[in-house]
C-alpha cells in the first residue's frame, strides 16, 4: 500500500535512432515511510510515444502527479503531456545542479536502506552502476528516478541544501 505515487520523467529532446531514451520511473511511498521503485517504463521514441507511456503509467498506478525535467524542452514537455491527457497533474522541475549533486541525497537514502525496488529493473540498475562509476551515456532512467524520489521523499521540515555536498575535510 502506497500513500503517494509519483512518476519521474527525464524527456529526450529528439527521437532518432541515436537519441537518448526518455526516462520514465514510477515510485511510491509506502505506509512504512520507505520509498519503493515500482516500475521503469522508460522509452526511446517520439514525444507522443513517451507521453502515451507516461499517461498509461499515471492511470495504471493511480499516480498523484508527474514530475518532469524541463531544462531542454521547457513548456513543450507539459504541452506534450497535457495533449495526451489534459487531466494529468504535472510539476515542472529545472536542473540547476549537476546530475551527481542531484543524485547524492537519493544515493544516501539507498545507503540508509530507505529505498527498495519492488522487483529487478536490469536496465535501470545497470545505469545506476555505470553512473556511480562515472562511465556510460546520459543516465536518463537515473535522472527520472532521482527527480521522482527527491520529490517523493522530501520532508517539509528538512532544511534545503543549496549546493552539492563536499566530502573534503574542512579547514
Amino acid at each position: 500500500m502506497y500513500t503517494k505515487i509519483i512518476i519521474g520523467v527525464d524527456p529526450a529532446v529528439t527521437s532518432g535512432s541515436n537519441s537518448d531514451e526518455t526516462g520514465i520511473v514510477v515510485v511510491g511511498k509506502g505506509v512504512d515511510g520507505f520509498g519503493y521503485v515500482i516500475d521503469d517504463v522508460s522509452h526511446k521514441g517520439s514525444p507522443a510515444q513517451w507521453a502515451d507511456r507516461v499517461v498509461k503509467a499515471y492511470h495504471q498506478y493511480q499516480a498523484h502527479y508527474v514530475v518532469a525535467e524541463v531544462n531542454q524542452g521547457g513548456d513543450l514537455v507539459e504541452t506534450v503531456l497535457r495533449a495526451a491527457d489534459p487531466t494529468l497533474r504535472f510539476k515542472a522541475v529545472r536542473a540547476t545542479k549537476s546530475k551527481r549533486c542531484r543524485a547524492e541525497p537519493v544515493a544516501m537514502l539507498y545507503e540508509q536502506k530507505k529505498i527498495f525496488h519492488t522487483r529487478a529493473f536490469p536496465e535501470l540498475e545497470q545505469q545506476m552502476c555505470r553512473f556511480m562509476s562515472g562511465s556510460g551515456k546520459s543516465p536518463d532512467r537515473v535522472d527520472a528516478l532521482v527527480w521522482a524520489l527527491t520529490e517523493l521523499m522530501k520532508s517539509p521540515r528538512a532544511p534545503r541544501i543549496s549546493k552539492c555536498w563536499s566530502f573534503e575535510p574542512s579547514s
